[in-house]
């Protein structure tokens, strides 16, 4: 079978179309004829040298993908051959065919087309995780996204507006906040323009928020410990401003935060496994009545997947970057 793949670490001109064995089930297991693989932030990182595959799973990029079930376990119970499926992967969804345990697979939504489903995996996973099953949302609280203008600021839009809470978002153009706006973000602020501690500040009375979900890490740490509000809880998927700062905790003591971090790709399959059903069951009504919709920047084939990274690099996508396989 095709994949990409690359020998050494660097600029996107290192990935290759390579042809490799088409992976094998086990008991549990089953293989993914792949239609689309979502490109994500970790696949960059992964190519660069900078976040290696774990140990013991596929080196070929790709967390996310969609298609058909083409080969099954003797122990898969909730799926059968030809079924239409999308699955977070823990690595080798940048190929025509990815072996995936079935705990991490789910039914893709009947009213989403197959590009639009492997931009779920990945991005709600996320969400469900430190949104509501580590950061414990509830109504009536106020949600910080950074970054939402990405494949999981869209995707975090959308579920906070099913489950009505109010969330503000930051952006990096004015382009990029009118399209948040109509996505449904109750604020969302160019921080280039404007200092979003002050907006936010000032829109809540004071008061801050509840929540707050963060991929910049740095400089951002401070200024979102500062924002929080009493008992409110910061926490961080991803550093893209470094990950180390000064910070002064006595804020942190006074209010009783919480400041945690997370990833999603260590995880093991009974947690991944809880995630799927907790989405499954929650979210997913919300996509197939049309509430809820991932948010697509552009489609490349796969033999343009260093067009694809470039894409992202330049920062200008809105949503999700997807490969399309034949």
């Amino acid at each position: 079978m095709l994949a990409i793949s690359f020998e050494n670490a660097g600029d996107p001109e290192v990935l290759k179309v390579v042809e490799i064995e088409k992976p094998i089930a086990k008991k549990k297991e089953l293989i993914i004829k792949v239609v689309g693989a979502g490109v994500n932030r970790p696949d960059l990182l992964q190519r660069e040298g900078n976040y290696p595959a774990p140990l013991g799973h596929s080196k070929i990029l790709g967390l996310e993908v969609s298609g058909y079930v083409d080969t099954i376990g003797k122990d898969v119970k909730g799926f059968k051959i030809g079924d239409a499926v999308c699955a977070l992967v823990n690595g080798g969804g940048y190929a025509q065919y990815c072996k995936v345990d079935e705990r991490q697979v789910m039914h893709a939504p009947k009213n989403l087309n197959f590009y639009e489903s492997a931009a779920i995996p990945e991005c709600f996973f996320t969400c469900w995780a430190n949104l509501f099953d580590k950061g414990a949302v509830k109504k009536k609280e106020k949600v910080l996204i950074h970054g939402g203008s990405s494949g999981i600021g869209t995707s975090a839009i959308q579920i906070l507006n099913y489950f009505g809470i109010e969330n503000f978002v930051t952006v990096g153009s004015e382009k990029k906040k009118i399209m948040c706006k109509k996505l449904g973000a109750t604020l969302a602020i160019n921080y280039k323009k404007k200092d979003f501690f002050e907006v936010i500040k000032l829109k809540t009375a004071k008061k801050g928020v509840d929540l707050i979900m963060d991929i910049v890490g740095g400089d951002y740490i401070q200024k979102n410990i500062n924002l929080l509000s009493n008992e409110g809880r910061l926490i961080n998927i991803a550093f893209q401003n470094g990950s180390t700062a000064n910070i002064n905790f006595i804020k942190v003591m006074l209010k009783r935060l919480i400041i945690t971090g997370s990833t999603l790709r260590i995880r093991d399959v009974k947690y991944k496994q809880k995630i799927r059903n907790a989405i499954v069951k929650n979210i997913v009504p919300g996509i197939e009545s049309g509430i809820i919709r991932p948010v697509i920047d552009n489609i490349f084939e796969f033999r343009n997947v260093i067009k694809a990274h470039k894409r992202m690099y330049s920062g200008k996508h809105f949503g999700k970057i997807v490969l399309k396989f034949n």
